[in-house]
């Protein structure tokens, strides 16, 4: 199965000078230095760039069915999270980053992670990813199609957030631009760094603990 075109963030995926960005929908001019909302357009599996005023028009989830679903803006992360390297071992990732969601349409997850080539997806049975999904409390607050559960080996653990799907998009298209040799390169690392600081910072953890 192919996986989501994110093709609302083309920006992230190739050099190329600045352009001015629009509406995909009605081609309003977007501000550069905004972030704009996107919606997941559920037939074509694609991202897509939107206004404000489209994106609440186009939203399935706040009206009838439709092929759209917008893009909501929350962060948690759940530092109760039983994934352990045995976990991540057995979803045989070649790189320290993963991401998890809920294709509707196919009515199950699909796993994808960053490469030079983009989001290329792995594809571990079904009792490999159903183990790591029970491993966490926030693969039932998913939303599909719209939310990703972020994954992240580093120094030792793993983090273990739920994000908007359109930042996953994000952080494979700014990977992309950046690789460098087998591992990604110096670069690539810092700004990965960088990226999870910053979800670190707008995260919320889950209140409670795990039973």
């Amino acid at each position: 199965m192919r996986p989501p075109r994110p093709t609302g963030l083309r920006r992230f995926t190739t050099p190329r000078p600045p352009r001015e960005e629009r509406c995909e929908l009605c081609g309003a001019r977007l501000a550069a230095e905004e972030r704009h909302p996107h919606l997941v357009d559920i037939d074509k599996r694609a991202l897509v760039c939107a206004c404000g005023p489209c994106a609440q028009l186009m939203d399935r989830s706040a009206a009838s069915p439709g092929r759209f679903r917008a893009v909501p803006g929350r962060y948690l992360s759940d530092p109760d999270h039983q994934i352990d390297d045995q976990a991540w071992d057995s979803l045989r990732i070649p790189v320290s980053v993963a991401f998890f969601f809920r294709n509707s349409t196919l009515d199950r997850p699909v796993v994808l992670y960053p490469s030079p080539a983009g989001a290329t997806e792995s594809e571990p049975d079904e009792e490999t990813w159903r183990s790591v999904l029970a491993a966490t409390r926030l693969a039932d607050r998913l939303e599909p199609d719209v939310e990703a559960l972020l994954l992240r080996r580093h120094e030792g653990r793993t983090e273990c957030f739920l994000v908007p799907i359109d930042l996953c998009y994000e952080l494979v298209g700014r990977m992309r631009l950046r690789w460098q040799g087998f591992d990604g390169g110096a670069e690539a690392r810092a700004d990965l760094d960088d990226l999870f600081t910053q979800i670190c910072g707008r995260a919320r953890e889950l209140e409670g603990s795990r039973p």
